[in-house]
């Protein structure tokens, strides 16, 4: 089978390899269908690792994707050969304490697809077959594309985080940076009822697919910083913020731009020698600033609101490439100017 393997910064390389062998109790065989560019995936490419996570061994990306289920493994019941399954790149271990109490995205032995956060490394699902737990996977239905169902995992990792922002039926949100994740946490605002949602960057290009994904106004702080600087007046206007960017300027937006007693959900990754918060600020005006992480349940709520079009995936979906030409893929996806989600295809 062919494979898109990373073996440092811009060393992404397709390269045939042996298929997995055969899944094991609980194991189901899953063949590539569709898969989405990742920020993350996109650190790999070019820096060969992603904050402290260093590419060390030749890595498989990917870990946005839905396929189809070619063998299962004994045991099995969830699933079954020939279904069409988005799958959930996070496999924990439903036994640590964390899995237990209901919060499995901070499973203690958490093995997440294409990370280089344990060594070996855990591959990632940008391959021809790969192997994955039923628990893992989630059907589809035929009328859903493959590259719209691999968007279920960047969606519910939105909808974990606008449930981190608590209730914002009626309350106006804002959201700092307009990637896929931002446009994604505009949408997912929009679901849940806010009254106005204001988003921020610094390309004209992102922020108009914003508005069409859920944003009620959009600000390029770049060229129009009067208009957000006209938001942090007399305490903030916001009665809840999220932080998409992972830029420390984004945080430092939703601090004066947040009402006094709101939420800021810090949802971007920042790194650390980076990050710097006015906890003055944060103490004068009483606000809570929470952390987000991955999601839960929210993957198959994702999976569901797909299949039902509550939401609508299609204006962040830029192209598509076959999986053999990755290389022209990631270097596409690198433009924020010309593009938002590339998909990667099965090859023909």
């Amino acid at each position: 089978m062919i494979a898109c393997v990373v073996h440092g910064a811009k060393e992404l390389k397709i390269e045939n390899r042996p298929a997995p062998s055969r899944p094991q109790a609980g194991e189901v065989l899953v063949r590539f269908g569709a898969g989405g560019i990742c920020g993350s995936d996109l650190h790999y490419y070019h820096e060969g690792g992603i904050l402290d996570f260093k590419v060390r061994e030749p890595l498989v990306l990917g870990h946005e994707v839905a396929g189809k289920v070619v063998e299962i493994g004994p045991g099995v019941t969830k699933v079954s050969v020939g279904q069409r399954v988005a799958v959930n790149p996070l496999r924990t271990c439903l036994g640590c304490v964390y899995c237990l109490s209901g919060r499995s995205n901070l499973c203690l032995n958490r093995r997440f697809f294409g990370s280089a956060a344990r060594f070996p490394h855990v591959q990632g699902m940008f391959a021809e077959l790969f192997i994955a737990s039923e628990e893992q996977c989630v059907t589809i239905p035929e009328s859903i594309p493959f590259r719209v169902a691999a968007c279920a995992e960047p969606l519910g990792v939105t909808l974990h985080a606008v449930a981190r922002a608590g209730a914002i039926l009626g309350r106006k949100v804002l959201v700092t940076g307009s990637g896929p994740i931002g446009v994604l946490v505009a949408a997912a605002a929009r679901l849940a009822g806010a009254a106005e949602i204001v988003v921020t960057d610094l390309y004209d290009e992102a922020l108009a697919i914003a508005s069409r994904m859920g944003a009620t106004e959009v600000v390029n702080v770049r060229t129009n910083e009067p208009r957000l600087a006209a938001y942090t007046q007399d305490g903030g206007y916001f009665d809840v913020a999220l932080e998409a960017s992972g830029n420390p300027r984004g945080l430092e937006t939703c601090i004066w731009g947040t009402r006094a007693g709101g939420r800021i959900v810090q949802v971007g990754i920042q790194p650390a020698e980076r990050s710097a918060v006015a906890v003055n600020k944060l103490v004068a005006k009483e606000l809570e600033l929470v952390g987000t992480f991955l999601s839960h349940e929210e993957f198959r709520w994702a999976v569901d609101t797909l299949i039902h079009g509550r939401i609508d995936i299609g204006p962040i979906l830029t192209r598509e490439f076959s999986l053999a030409d990755a290389v022209s893929a990631f270097e596409l996806a690198s433009d924020r100017s010309k593009a938002m989600k590339v998909s990667l295809v099965a090859s023909a």
